[in-house]
């Protein structure tokens, strides 16, 4: 799964690498601790481009009467995404990149703690995650909501955990977005084990009070000495 990212890119940066127009009100960046139902940063496409804008992550369907109604839906699975109601009209006509520079995924220790585990690109760049999302309008009240896209983990995350998000590669996005032909559904699956590095965290993640550049600092603890996330 992925329930915790991290977005320390300039806004102007993002809006200039993704070739999207930025909305005036994105979520404050940097946030070494966007968890779920705070503002994301979200990059769509229409006929009239790309354009950079805030979501809460936490994915509404359309016959909830109040957000609440029902399950936080911040993850989709790959594997089912296509057949579940929630998601099947969006995962076809509204899908979008979730943008970050990384994210935390959790491994239980042996006192019965969660250890929290950074995962970033080793190049630096930024994570693009493939995500859908909806617009929510009840009695005047519009939010825009998403979810990010998961898969079974490839064999360097799947030491931490055996879920891990759908991430795109800089040429894939014009597919996942509908800039470019159809098969976005292939896409729909893990990115190779040698794009990622990842080190353990502070336990300070685990409260989403939490924030400041100390949350991405490491700790000594290797990932084969942790038992896998179970979530």
């Amino acid at each position: 799964m992925c329930g915790r990212i991290a977005n320390t890119m300039p806004q102007d940066a993002m809006a200039q690498l993704f070739a999207a127009k930025p909305d005036n009100d994105l979520p404050d960046v940097p946030n070494y601790n966007v968890c779920p139902t705070n503002a994301v940063h979200s990059i769509t496409a229409d006929g009239g481009g790309r354009r950079l804008q805030s979501m809460r992550w936490g994915f509404i369907p359309s016959w909830y009467k109040k957000p609440n109604d029902g399950p936080l839906l911040i993850n989709a699975r790959a594997e089912t995404i296509a057949e579940k109601p929630a998601f099947r009209v969006a995962c076809r006509e509204r899908r979008c990149v979730v943008v970050a520079t990384g994210f935390y995924e959790w491994t239980k220790s042996e006192d019965g703690g969660r250890d929290p585990w950074y995962i970033s690109r080793i190049d630096g760049a930024p994570l693009a995650f493939a995500s859908i999302w909806q617009d929510w309008d009840v009695e005047e009240t519009l939010i825009k909501t998403c979810a990010i896209i998961t898969t079974g983990a490839n064999t360097a995350i799947s030491r931490i955990h055996h879920r891990m998000p759908v991430i795109l590669e800089p040429d894939e996005i014009a597919l996942w977005l509908g800039e470019r032909g159809k098969g976005a559904a292939t896409l729909m699956q893990a990115t190779t084990e040698e794009t990622f590095q990842f080190h353990r965290v502070s336990r300070d993640v685990n409260s989403r009070l939490s924030s400041g550049p100390r949350l991405l600092q490491p700790q000594l603890k290797a990932p084969d000495q942790a038992a896998h996330g179970q979530s």
